[in-house]
């Protein structure tokens, strides 16, 4: 089954025209990026954009959404007034599956706890004619690049790795709920005009190294900010070499260096990726349009001159990586990697190595994968460490079974985890003697914060290829390097692993028996979608109230955090993803995860009005139960990580009015503006430090609150003495208005009101 191809003939039909009026604005040779966003503008094109200053309105052609962040994407869209959605949309369950033992105990298990979940998913994708996705059909990303990406197009999806779909040449860019509602509501959706870092691959990889080792060896470039307010493209001769499912993963993980998305020029890779995943017709339209799918030539012969930032890598002398721990962009090139284990004394014995997710999956991934496997009983070795594999959909997990890829695994020791994310966002009842021992795992997955995986913050996790992690998982030991080192078999020998063989596509094709698939009624006005209202996992939501009209004066200081402040630290997923669909319930994991400044502890701030200690949520609690607002003071790069929007919605649920910090990332940053939050940074980096335990603290100038002007805030000391602090910001007038009425969600309701959809 081909999806949307109606709508993807459209837009291959309009390109032309549209690029012949940007060009002419423009005047010069275009990149890939700019024609996919000029191509895409909610308005005609009527004059040129800023790079990094203006805000543009786009038109994206889609919506995916994944079953932790749909719940309370749909709950607001089911608030604003449409019979449908205005593009197509798809629901994949694909976060609430724990893995436990194994695929079919852990999919059944996850089918009767989260029932309620999964009938209000499908009920309200039938409703409002979203394609459903079922639990077990595969992870978001793997699902979307095997059925809905294509090159040229621009989607948005509720998951920080949406980018992963830039493997085929598309615009994919991870945003809240509140940005999808925008979306399927049929409204603009905006994004400041992002700048371009160009990264140019020469030569071709060999041996042990992956596509995976290319973002690895980005993200220690770029480092998690790096790629803040951009968009990544890559080109050259490097790049068309590269699959597009390997393409794929580099996009994929370029949510970890901050960038808004990556991106590919469309090659004969893609187009032979989308001939084996059923889609002959998408290739040969996007043939006949090709020349509009790639950089212009001249970008090609002197790309320092059109790309905001150049970076150029040698496929031919690239070394796989393995990076970690704690942090995805702490990179370590294979050769230094033992080393480093030894000089920070990390924990050298390997307990879990873990292959697959929506990063690494795919038949490429597990066919090399396999083949060290079947090499391991060749040569009469086993794992040494716990050894899982997680499929990215039933496609693949079909196909590989029906290869024989699944069995080899089982022969060494691995075990098959459900087409679910599972470990890779903290959905792993893992088994360990004692959680508080320091120990080490790999995985080929994409982040690696401390407890992202399992909860533990005594755990080590590294990332690497998933070649590089099965060699491990049969070494058991990270000083091992697979390109040079021996190992001892069963019989006393010692024997080497030869380099990972595999395929980029499976020779007998791709296959599968029921893909999971449910499509959506062709009218959903009758239909209704109950809540009950006693439910503890989904809750229907009431709009928040708006501003004031006045200064905000006596905030009370909530919590100040102290280093990393990721949206793990703010919203914990693991557990607490079951209560995503309901907002109260899930407010009471906010900032438990963030280290407060004055105590280094996590969980643990002073409440001013009773001058005790005790919970985050609690103490927020407290304020709001007594008309009194509160605020959160953060470091460097606030809210990097996942795309949850719960992160934004549970301080406004619980009465903060303003999260200030010394820098955002810029998925938080939308959030918290999007749900009628203050955004706000500190002009001076330093004045972080003169925030004060005990401050009651005034954010003036909001009577005069506009585009480039900043804000007050008055720090009141316990000594009597105060401290005034500049804050800036970056709301436009449109996004004020959000803040003015509440959340931008209600500035949409007030839209509809008098509409008929």
């Amino acid at each position: 089954m081909v999806f949307d191809l109606d709508l993807i003939r459209k837009i291959y039909k309009e390109m032309p025209g549209k690029l012949v009026k940007a060009r002419t604005l423009i005047d010069r040779p275009l990149t890939l990026t700019e024609k996919i966003l000029y191509t895409h503008l909610y308005q005609p094109v009527s004059k040129t954009f800023d790079r990094g200053k203006d805000y543009v309105d786009f038109a994206p052609d889609r919506v995916a959404m994944q079953d932790a962040t749909a719940q309370m994407a749909l709950l607001q869209f089911s608030t604003c007034g449409r019979a449908s959605v205005a593009v197509p949309s798809t629901v994949h369950c694909d976060h609430l599956i724990q893995a436990k033992t194994g695929a079919v105990a852990d999919l059944a298990t996850s089918l009767e706890i989260n029932k309620e979940v999964f009938d209000f998913l499908s009920s309200i994708s039938n409703k409002y004619g979203i394609g459903f996705w079922k639990p077990g059909a595969g992870i978001i990303h793997q699902v979307v690049l095997e059925n809905y990406a294509f090159p040229g197009g621009m989607m948005i999806g509720t998951d920080s790795h949406t980018p992963n779909a830039g493997g085929l040449g598309m615009l994919a860019i991870g945003v809240g709920g509140a940005d999808a509602v925008d979306v399927m509501a049929g409204l603009p959706w905006e994004l400041k005009m992002p700048k371009v870092i160009g990264i140019k691959l020469s030569g071709k990889m060999n041996g042990w190294t992956a596509a995976k080792d290319v973002i690895l060896k980005v993200a220690g470039i770029l480092t998690v900010k790096g790629g803040t307010g951009a968009i990544v493209e890559y080109f050259g001769e490097g790049s068309d070499s590269l699959s597009a499912t390997g393409k794929a993963t580099i996009c994929n993980m370029g949510a970890e260096i901050g960038a808004t998305c990556s991106v590919f020029p469309y090659d004969e890779k893609m187009s032979g990726y989308l001939k084996a995943t059923g889609r002959e017709e998408v290739a040969a339209l996007a043939d006949a349009v090709r020349e509009h799918l790639r950089p212009d030539e001249d970008i090609y012969k002197d790309p320092a001159k059109y790309y905001d930032q150049l970076i150029e890598i040698n496929l031919s002398e690239l070394e796989p990586h393995v990076n970690g721990p704690f942090t995805p962009d702490l990179a370590w090139p294979i050769s230094k990697f033992a080393d480093a284990v030894k000089v920070n004394n990390w924990p050298q014995k390997l307990e879990v190595a873990l292959i697959g997710s929506c990063t690494n999956s795919s038949y490429e991934d597990i066919s090399r994968s396999a083949s060290l496997a079947q090499q391991a009983v060749d040569k009469k070795l086993k794992t040494r460490s716990e050894f899982t594999i997680t499929p990215g959909s039933e496609l693949v997990r079909f196909t590989i079974e029906r290869d024989g890829y699944l069995k080899t695994f089982n022969q060494i020791g691995g075990v098959v985890l459900a087409n679910a994310c599972g470990p890779c966002i903290g959905q792993w009842a893992r088994h360990i003697d004692d959680p508080n021992r320091k120990n080490s795992i790999i995985t080929s997955f994409n982040r690696n914060f401390a407890k992202r995986n399992d909860g533990l913050a005594s755990t080590h996790a590294f990332v690497a290829s998933p070649e590089v992690v099965t060699a491990f998982a049969i070494a058991g030991d990270l000083t091992f390097n697979p390109l040079k080192d021996k190992l001892k078999n069963e019989n006393g020998e010692m024997v080497m692993l030869d380099e990972p063989a595999g395929f980029e596509l499976p020779p007998n094709g791709f296959d599968v028996g029921d893909a999971g698939y449910q499509a959506p009624a062709t009218d959903g006005s009758g239909l209704q979608v109950v809540v009950k209202s006693d439910s503890q996992r989904l809750q229907l939501l009431e709009p928040f109230a708006a501003w004031e009209g006045t200064d905000l004066i006596g905030l009370k200081l909530l919590i100040k955090a102290k280093g990393k402040c990721t949206t793990d630290h703010i919203s914990m997923a693991g557990p607490w993803l079951k209560f995503r669909g309901h907002l109260d319930n899930i407010s009471n994991n906010m900032l438990i995860g963030a280290v407060n400044y004055y105590n280094e502890k996590t969980d643990f701030v002073k409440n001013q009005l009773t001058l005790e200690y005790g919970p985050v949520p609690a103490t927020a609690r407290t304020y709001k139960a007594a008309g009194i607002g509160s605020v959160v003071v953060g470091d460097e790069n606030y809210g990097e990580g996942s795309s949850r929007e719960h992160a934004a919605m549970e301080p406004r649920h619980l009465g903060v009015r303003a999260i200030i910090v010394r820098s955002f990332a810029r998925i938080h940053e939308t959030n918290l503006k999007k749900q009628g939050m203050l955004a706000l940074t500190f002009a001076k980096k330093e004045d972080y430090d003169k925030v004060l335990e005990d401050d009651s603290i005034d954010i003036v100038g909001l009577s005069s609150f506009a585009s480039g002007r900043p804000l007050k805030m008055i720090l009141n000391h316990k000594d009597g003495t105060a401290d005034e602090v500049l804050l800036n910001h970056t709301y436009n007038q449109p996004q004020i208005e959000w803040f003015k009425a509440g959340g931008a969600l209600n500035v949409i309701r007030r839209q509809f009101q008098d509409q008929d959809y």
